[in-house]
């Protein structure tokens, strides 16, 4: 609780990192009034021009996995400031289908890659039918721009969906290139005690960039990659210090191919490792468990990426930006 008992938006573990990067007190006093329970207009009108959401959801042995939904602008609406509905439902096969079920928590990410825009959204899923699903907003942030790499979203007619997904324990040779190519990944991560009544324990997902390369990829799919200076909410890498499992996805933007990972994660704080990625301030290195490949199975494109103008040589974003 802070002094004015307004309630904390942060758990155990996002103020455990917070307090690790010396930003605890600022945290604190800067949460309650950036951290909404209700959607704001702005907010409310900015998942209605999208394209596509990702999503994070924990399926029956309480793995988090990061999806994607994808339809029509105005598929996603918000009648009222606590609802968002979602006009869409998830492919075969994905675990976020097995997932939609009343009282659930999950986590959703708008993002508008062109403009650099991203909102996050989490809550409870709230009822599902045959046609989608609404989410009870439990807490309504935004995110600023760094290191997204600007690319639009068109649709592609007659583009295949719906196709089983290939299921594998470990990365093949396409997997590996996707991963070991990528500028670009979701991941979602969840609180131990996601779906009870504290808000700030739920199901989170965000967005990862950098340049070409910024996931490398090391023996028996183990993947590292590079944290740099950001918002210092610390939502992803706090869920991550009291549950280490988390779900990872990366999409072929020139092909429409998905690649959904369940890993354990770590963070890495300090040792020789940290010193190849320079500006780094820490790092999250990852275990794959098992992966899910579906190919051609998005239907948008979004083709070559206009890098970020604020990613230097390195793939981080200065501070001074």
């Amino acid at each position: 609780m802070n002094a004015d008992s307004t309630p904390s938006p942060w758990h155990e573990g996002e103020r455990a990192l917070q307090a690790r990067a010396g930003v605890r007190e600022r945290m604190a006093a800067l949460g309650p009034r950036v951290i909404r329970d209700h959607m704001p207009d702005q907010h409310r009108s900015f998942f209605a021009q999208l394209p596509f959401l990702v999503a994070g959801s924990l399926d029956g042995s309480l793995q988090p996995w990061a999806s994607v939904l994808a339809a029509p602008p105005g598929f996603a609406r918000s009648p009222d400031p606590q609802c968002l509905r979602i006009d869409a439902l998830p492919l075969a096969g994905d675990p976020l289908a097995a997932a939609l079920v009343s009282g659930a928590p999950i986590g959703l990410l708008g993002i508008e890659p062109h403009t650099r825009r991203r909102n996050r959204m989490n809550g409870v899923v709230e009822a599902v039918d045959a046609s989608g699903f609404s989410v009870e907003v439990l807490q309504s942030f935004g995110n600023c721009p760094k290191y997204i790499q600007a690319r639009e979203p068109v649709f592609v007619d007659g583009a295949p969906v719906g196709a089983a997904p290939q299921r594998a324990d470990r990365l093949d040779a396409a997997a590996r290139r996707l991963v070991g190519q990528a500028d670009t990944f979701f991941i979602a991560t969840a609180h131990p005690s996601a779906g009870h009544t504290d808000a700030a324990q739920g199901v989170d997902v965000s967005h990862r960039g950098g340049r070409p390369g910024f996931v490398r990829l090391g023996g028996e799919g183990t993947l590292t990659v590079p944290d740099f200076v950001g918002n210092a909410f610390f939502n992803t890498l706090g869920n991550i210090a009291v549950n280490p499992r988390a779900g990872l996805l990366f999409i072929d933007f020139e092909r429409g191919d998905l690649l959904q990972l369940a890993v354990t994660a770590e963070v890495v704080w300090e040792g020789p490792e940290l010193a190849v990625y320079e500006g780094a301030e820490r790092l999250l290195r990852m275990q794959v468990v098992s992966a899910l490949y579906r190919p051609a199975a998005l239907p948008l494109r979004w083709g070559r990426a206009q890098q970020s103008p604020y990613l230097d040589a390195t793939g981080r974003w200065p501070e001074a930006a």
